[in-house]
């Protein structure tokens, strides 16, 4: 019998811990919760996988993105609100909300580059 392995946690290292909260917060809408050591941010869930931004565990680079070659999706009831505010933000928007496999799907990127996919999914998971 296989192991069931679920996705449990997924935290990204960022170049300014305060910026990205306050991207994270003010823009993206997220409520950090209590949890979570000095040097992170572990933001409040209603599912089964947490995520949380941290400070760097090693250098990072100087400049360019993050994550490249990732991405993170998140379910999202207001991808158009988000799509505005993303907009008026110092978060990148790569395009339009559109339609996706998953629903109406917005992807953006957050400060330090990191690519975020939100959808208003229609199915089951």
């Amino acid at each position: 019998m296989a192991n069931r392995t679920n996705l449990d946690f997924v935290s990204v290292q960022v170049r300014d811990l305060e910026a990205a909260r306050a991207f994270y917060t003010d823009v993206i809408g997220f409520s950090p919760s209590d949890e979570g050591p000095e040097n992170a941010v572990v933001f409040q869930h209603e599912g089964t996988a947490i995520f949380a931004i941290r400070a760097p565990m090693r250098p990072l680079p100087e400049q360019g993105p993050l994550g490249v070659g990732s991405s993170l999706w998140f379910d999202s009831q207001d991808v158009e609100g988000l799509y505005e505010r993303v907009q008026a933000s110092a978060g990148a928007v790569m395009g339009p909300p559109q339609p996706g496999p998953f629903g109406k799907q917005l992807t953006i990127a957050d400060p330090d580059g990191y690519v975020l996919v939100f959808h208003e999914y229609k199915g089951t998971h």
